[in-house]
């Protein structure tokens, strides 16, 4: 990741919205570093209209197979219970690749055009691992830019690759479009549960040793979020090592190694940043 290029700029919080944003009364002002992240948008094909800042298309897995679903027929009673689908890009785990897994109960196959949905988008899908808990079965990646063999860094890629497992979830079990924030602008049935911005936004920051911090943001999901959080993290002048964004169901979760000029953030920031 690239070396921080510090400049001064303030930038606070506000739960309010749907997304994050700049305040005229910022909750604290420091110097501005670079995650070294270029947000010129990826060149992919769309499926409809995002709302946030960032206009980005997933694409969709050309032909249907039986791979993609947990059951042979891809048919469930309708008195299963749906599971909560999750998503998480991890950043942490590996310094070479971006691990991706995903989970939907048991309902979940081998998810081949998912893959090669990745690979529509320039990716390379190097290592592809399934285990199983009580919570189901989590199918992970391991993905680099095909181009380069590194991990990805493009806060709009790592959107893309989101937006692009959540809509191959949606087209093949459709039954999960209830139980994702994504439902409501990609699938057949928008969610039946409304969550409130201002209720299901947090910040936290804690240490997270001695020269860095933990930031956990946590919100309703919705197309462009991740590309949002990042782009404000990098007006709030600080420097980010390395993070995860999960999503669970209509919730939105990510976490950011952070640091200010090498050391961790101070405690009456923290606070002040947290709510």
């Amino acid at each position: 990741m690239a070396l921080p290029v510090a400049s001064f700029g303030c930038v606070g919080v506000n739960s309010s919205h749907s997304c994050l944003k700049p305040l005229e009364n910022p909750l604290f002002c420091i110097s501005r570093v670079s995650f070294g992240w270029d947000f010129h948008p990826p060149c992919v094909p769309l499926k409809g209209r995002l709302s946030s800042s960032v206009s980005t298309i997933v694409p969709r897995a050309s032909s249907a197979t039986a791979l993609e679903d947990g059951k042979p027929n891809g048919k469930y009673n309708d008195t299963d219970a749906i599971p909560t689908p999750k998503v998480i890009i991890d950043q942490d785990s590996d310094p070479n690749a971006t691990i991706v897994e995903i989970t939907f109960g048991d309902r979940l196959g081998a998810l081949l055009d998912t893959m090669n949905a990745l690979k529509n988008l320039g990716l390379n899908v190097v290592k592809a691992n399934v285990f199983l808990d009580s919570s189901g079965k989590h199918n992970t990646f391991a993905i680099t830019k095909a181009d380069t063999g590194r991990k990805v860094e493009d806060p709009e890629l790592l959107e893309a690759i989101r937006l692009t497992i959540i809509n191959n979830m949606l087209q093949y079990h459709p039954e999960s479009s209830e139980q994702l924030a994504m439902g409501a602008a990609f699938g057949i049935t928008p969610p039946k549960q409304q969550i409130d911005v201002d209720i299901a936004t947090h910040i936290i920051v804690n240490d997270d040793g001695p020269d860095r911090s933990l930031l956990y943001v946590e919100t309703a999901d919705r197309p462009g979020l991740l590309v949002d959080l990042v782009k404000i993290i990098t007006d709030i002048n600080i420097s980010v090592e390395s993070g995860e964004f999960d999503t669970e169901g209509l919730l939105a979760k990510a976490k950011f190694h952070v640091s200010y000029r090498g050391k961790a953030i101070i405690k009456p920031l923290q606070q002040e940043a947290s709510f």
